[in-house]
């Protein structure tokens, strides 16, 4: 049996904030129904293939509007509309996201959030070389 490694994009955001982004619709099902927590940030663009891209929550700290709005942009630009100008991105904490028995690979519900209108955009984000260890891992 062929174990599977997900590839993540890891970044740090201004703050502290650590900000993972699905390859493939495999990680993308990897990352949003067993890495995220329920206090997580989930993001996706509205309406085209991407990445589901998730910030983690930090311990009794809310992330601001801004940084929420980083987020969005990095899941913009990891979509297929990187080369749009102002976009929509869906944006709601991960336990509000769920995977409908049957449906096909990376493919996910969304029970309430909200929608962002962002510019693709990762210039403030450092991209940190390799994944965070998970348990699987």
């Amino acid at each position: 049996m062929k174990t599977f490694k997900p590839r993540l994009f890891h970044y740090q955001l201004p703050g502290g904030w650590t900000l993972l982004a699905g390859a493939t619709d495999a990680d993308n099902d990897y990352l949003s129904t067993e890495l995220a927590e329920p206090d997580d940030w989930w993001f996706h663009a509205d309406s085209v293939p991407g990445s589901h891209v998730l910030l983690r929550a930090k311990p009794d700290e809310e992330p601001s509007k801004e940084t929420l709005r980083q987020a969005a942009a990095v899941a913009l630009y990891h979509s297929k509309a990187r080369n749009a100008g102002l976009a929509p991105v869906h944006c709601t904490q991960a336990r509000n996201v769920k995977k409908p028995r049957g449906v096909k690979t990376g493919t996910v519900q969304v029970a309430k959030g909200t929608v962002l209108k962002v510019r693709p955009d990762i210039s403030f984000a450092v991209r940190v070389s390799g994944a965070p260890k998970t348990d699987d891992q």
